[in-house]
């Protein structure tokens, strides 16, 4: 098996790793890196639970090798506010309710950041659509989408 010294900067920290060619990001940042934040769900691209930034981008960690993030900016759940606060979208979901389990909230808030980044104001149906690849089996979504707009509410408020 081949294998690859790599650096990366993982929520603002640099990070290495000596990783077999195919070892996938989302392993990487589990097991190499103890960022257990982002989670293993179906391992094919399909559910989000593995939603990270990329370089600003939201990217399935499970389907990206970690050789392929060589020298780029990983931004995971744990990285998004420092450890005595919560990003506006992640208070949003305390604030309304918009988690159950948790298992996909990690993704779910990393996407929603990358919407609020693009579209300030998203509309309900701009937020479905930017959330329609990120599966929940238990809220039913209403909560989810109530939660983006407070967190696109409190950000319009800050800029004001």
């Amino acid at each position: 098996m081949t294998r690859h010294a790599i650096s990366v900067s993982v929520n603002g920290a640099p990070r290495t790793a000596t990783v077999d060619a195919r070892l996938s990001l989302l392993d990487c940042l589990r097991g190499e890196w103890g960022l257990t934040g982002t989670h293993a769900g179906c391992e094919h691209g399909v559910c989000g639970a593995c939603t990270v930034l990329l370089d600003g981008e939201p990217v399935r960690s499970c389907l990206l090798l970690a050789v392929q993030a060589a020298g780029a900016r990983v931004t995971t759940i744990e990285g998004l506010a420092p450890a005595e606060d919560l990003h506006p979208v992640q208070q949003g979901f305390w604030e309304c309710h918009g988690l159950q389990c948790g298992f996909c909230t990690p993704g779910m808030v990393l996407t929603a950041v990358d919407l609020l980044a693009r579209v300030p104001d998203p509309s309900e149906a701009e937020i479905r659509a930017a959330l329609a690849g990120n599966l929940c089996m238990c809220t039913g979504y209403e909560n989810i989408v109530r939660a983006v707009r407070w967190a696109a509410a409190r950000a319009r408020e800050a800029r004001a």
